[in-house]
């Protein structure tokens, strides 16, 4: 029998996670407040659980995955929270793409209940996960990432110590930076294609295999073509997640030029009712910008 662990949020990212976890001969007891998620973790051969409290106990160890940062804390602290769960010394790392001070200001509440914490983000889409196609970027002590090193081995193939709490939260952020710059570079360069009417599977052929081929040309250039919009990440959360990148650079003085372009049509995209879609759905706003049909989506 192996260790238990645990897992507070078993949604899209969450099950991958708690999936290769269980992989890694862990025995996971999760919560979410989503009935179907939690049977369809029950399936997979997870231990569901009536409150976050209760996949606390027993642990020495659980990882949350919930779409805000507020919505940690109310998981920490509210009523049938971690915390209700939680004997001193338990190490919670929080997958979570949170504001970094609200990581930092939740690292010094739990230290205070002598509760450890990381704020352990995580690089890579949902698809991603599943084949452990991931990386760990985390803040905190580095004993306590140590500490965490074997269950990070169990979720990712790399993790990596930016510095203390709030560093995992503010790399996540500069990675999401870069890849919506990646992604609007893309749609931009794929939809002048379409406008000047060439063949759209040999053009995106010639970018994946052309000096400015990404990742995001592999995993996302296929779904703008075809308008597939079946969800690896989420629309809402990429406009929240460009909200937190503005903060950072109204809090440091940092130009974010890029950035501003990128969430405003993360907005037009949220308002045009592709909040659930996958993130790239956003092409469709490009589209009727040109002139073009917003497909089915």
């Amino acid at each position: 029998m192996g260790e238990r662990i645990g897992i507070v949020g078993i949604g899209l990212m969450g099950s991958a996670l708690s999936a290769n976890l269980m992989q890694a001969g862990y025995e996971v007891q999760g919560y979410d407040v989503d009935g179907r998620r939690v049977d369809e973790f029950a399936e997979r051969g997870g231990i569901p659980m009536e409150s976050a409290a209760a996949a606390t106990k027993g642990a020495r160890w659980m990882v949350t995955s919930l779409p805000t940062s507020d919505i940690v804390r109310e998981a920490v602290f509210g009523e049938g929270g971690i915390l209700e769960g939680a004997e001193e010394g338990f190490l919670l790392a929080d997958a979570t793409t949170s504001r970094p001070e609200d990581s930092e200001h939740l690292g010094a509440k739990l230290a205070e209940r002598g509760i450890r914490f990381l704020d352990a983000a995580v690089s890579g889409t949902s698809t991603m996960a599943w084949k452990k196609d991931l990386i760990i970027i985390a803040g905190g002590a580095k004993e306590d990432f140590e500490t965490c090193r074997p269950y990070f081995e169990g979720m990712a193939r790399a993790a990596y110590h930016m510095g203390p709490v709030g560093s995992g939260a503010m790399s996540k952020l500069i990675i999401n930076l870069v890849l919506a710059g990646n992604r609007l570079a893309l749609a931009e360069g794929l939809l002048l294609g379409t406008k000047a009417g060439m063949e759209m599977d040999t053009l995106l052929d010639v970018l994946q295999d052309g000096a400015c081929s990404s990742k995001t040309m592999i995993d996302k250039g296929p779904k703008m073509i075809n308008a597939e919009y079946s969800p690896e990440g989420l629309v809402r959360i990429s406009l929240k997640d460009s909200r937190l990148m503005l903060e950072q650079g109204q809090r440091f003085g940092s130009p974010m030029l890029l950035t501003n372009v990128w969430s405003q049509v993360a907005q037009a995209a949220y308002e045009a009712g592709l909040a659930e879609k996958d993130s790239v759905a956003f092409y469709e706003v490009l589209r009727k910008m040109a002139g073009l049909e917003q497909r089915s989506v």
